[in-house]
């Protein structure tokens, strides 16, 4: 729980809050609350129960997001990687809820 907190607040380093805490942890999240919903499609189980399924991931995502916008923001480094960080995060994010 203290490395949300730490990732909602922007305090881990960017590479590791855009790497490893949006796309590898957010996408397996992702990944995995996709096929738990096709499964319960599969099994013929309501499809509120898909639809809650597949939005399973969706809080972490927004952590996620906000997390590296405010690493983003505190980056000492070349201000480009900065502004790609931002405008990744947010096409990451949006993809990660639509698909």
């Amino acid at each position: 729980m203290a490395v949300l907190m730490s990732l909602w607040r922007g305090e881990l380093p960017l590479r590791h809050a855009f790497w490893e805490y949006a796309v590898a942890y957010g996408t397996i999240a992702s990944i995995f609350a996709t096929v738990a919903a096709i499964a319960s499609v599969a099994m013929s189980l309501p499809d509120a129960v898909a639809v809650g399924l597949f939005l399973i991931p969706v809080p972490y995502i927004l952590i996620a997001v906000v997390g590296v916008m405010r690493s983003a923001n505190r980056y000492d480094g070349p201000p480009i990687w900065a502004s790609l960080a931002r405008v990744a995060v947010l096409v990451w994010g949006v993809l990660m809820i639509l698909i």
